[in-house]
């Protein structure tokens, strides 16, 4: 396993191009929605990312829960891997997360740790749309709780 992912780093290195090239950066948006204790939001957020190597970022993103009490924040640190392929302007990505929400008062803050796979489809040269699912995990309250969810964003490259 260990083979085929050193192998898979050093293919995208060799093959990368365009939004994907270490040392870009991304910016993106979320927009969505979200059921939490018995409420409906309305979720926003900001994401940016690093691409430390050719195909593999390293992020942090901010999302707000609004229209609904109680007051819900979150700040997330993605790590993503687009899987080289030439001559397509689609490349599937895997990734991984560690997120920690915030909740106001009388409820607890908690932590999410979790992973994603998708697609993304660059839309012109220096932007994308990624669509996917994302799986979460998290330990509150002597329980484990997961949940998974399609997720749609876009990005700008810079």
């Amino acid at each position: 396993m260990k083979k085929a992912i050193l192998l898979l780093l050093l293919i995208s290195t060799i093959h990368s191009e365009g939004l994907f090239a270490g040392g870009n950066k991304d910016f993106g948006v979320t927009v969505g929605s979200n059921n939490s204790f018995g409420n409906s939001y309305t979720t926003v957020g900001v994401n940016v990312n690093y691409y430390i190597i050719d195909n593999l970022s390293i992020g942090a993103s901010y999302n707000a829960f609004l229209g609904d009490s109680p007051s819900i924040n979150e700040v997330t640190v993605p790590v993503t891997y687009h899987i080289p392929i030439e001559g397509v302007s689609y490349r599937p990505y895997l990734g991984a997360f560690y997120n920690q929400t915030f909740i106001e008062d009388p409820f607890k803050d908690y932590n999410i740790w979790g992973g994603r796979i998708g697609v993304s489809l660059q839309t012109s040269m220096n932007s994308f749309m990624s669509l996917g699912w994302v799986q979460e995990f998290s330990t509150s309250n002597k329980k484990r709780d997961k949940k998974g969810y399609p997720q749609i964003s876009a990005g700008f490259s810079f």
